[in-house]
């Protein structure tokens, strides 16, 4: 592409970003049929704006990820209810249990280390750019298996980012 291509009337990045959420949304439906039980060594990180609209997750969590926090969906998890527009699960952080509610629209990067897949998002409003954050903290004893970093290590994982002109 060059500087003279004009700016698309057809909404692409927003097309795509929602279709690659929906990836997640049938994962975890998936999921969510079998039981609640990850087939296999599979499991997921999960990380989402925790101000972004829609999300529903309990103060302290909140004030300690003000930006973006990233949980684990792998042996400690229940109550898993799949949406077409998100999901809600409960998690324990710290042996305290916690209710999450999340849109789709707020997940940022979505990945299961067992077989090398991830797919990264933009943020869907511009205030909404990453920012490091510690881990939960929610499966503390799995923690030593770390989430995909980047897609140049020859990884599957997908990052969609479309440039605008300005």
């Amino acid at each position: 592409m060059s500087d003279d291509t004009p700016d698309s009337l057809i909404p692409y990045d927003t097309i795509v970003q929602e279709a690659l959420r929906a990836v997640v949304g049938r994962v975890l439906g998936e999921i969510e049929q079998g039981g609640s039980e990850l087939p296999g060594t599979h499991h997921f990180y999960i990380t989402f704006k925790t101000h972004a609209p829609g999300v529903s997750i309990p103060a302290h969590l909140s004030e300690r990820f003000p930006d973006e926090m990233t949980i684990v969906l792998q042996n400690k998890f229940w109550d898993l209810n799949v949406r077409e527009d998100g999901f809600s699960v409960g998690l324990s952080f710290n042996q305290i249990p916690a209710e999450l509610d999340i849109p789709y629209a707020a997940i940022t990067q979505f990945v299961d280390p067992a077989v090398d897949f991830g797919l990264q998002f933009q943020a869907t409003v511009a205030d909404m750019a990453p920012a490091p954050t510690d881990e939960a903290g929610n499966d503390e004893e799995q923690a030593e298996s770390p989430p995909v970093e980047g897609a140049e290590d020859g990884s599957n994982v997908v990052t969609v980012d479309f440039g605008r002109k300005n």
